[in-house]
């Protein structure tokens, strides 16, 4: 049900930002760590997007690895299950590098045919 809350505010964002033009594609970027289920995600975007200038917009998902890095010796790794220890010595005193990104990255829209009167 997070992914419902989620594709909201992605189509609220992507519906400001298109300013009434007809949206054909959007693309957002997913940390991992903020655990949405991409095939979730794209069913609740089709669902809410109806009526909207989003209607029928393909939705490209990057997902964004999930990144650490630890303060004592800077060494860096990517997780797939949350583990906040450095595998090289240990220490618990990380900070996430990626991994937490929910944003829109890009919209494409159709411009609007200009009619020229002679």
């Amino acid at each position: 049900m997070h992914e419902l809350s989620v594709s909201s505010a992605i189509v609220d964002t992507v519906v400001r930002h298109a300013a009434g033009r007809r949206v054909t594609a959007v693309e957002v970027r997913l940390g991992r760590l903020r655990q949405v289920v991409p095939t979730s995600l794209a069913f609740y975007f089709e669902l809410v997007s109806r009526e909207t200038v989003c209607e029928g917009a393909r939705l490209d998902q990057e997902v964004v690895p999930a990144r650490l890095r630890c303060s004592e010796c800077a060494h860096a790794w990517e997780i797939d299950m949350p583990h906040f220890r450095c595998p090289e010595c240990e220490s618990a005193d990380v900070n996430v590098e990626s991994g937490e990104e929910l944003e829109v990255a890009s919209i494409e829209v159709e411009e609007a045919e200009c009619t020229v009167s002679r």
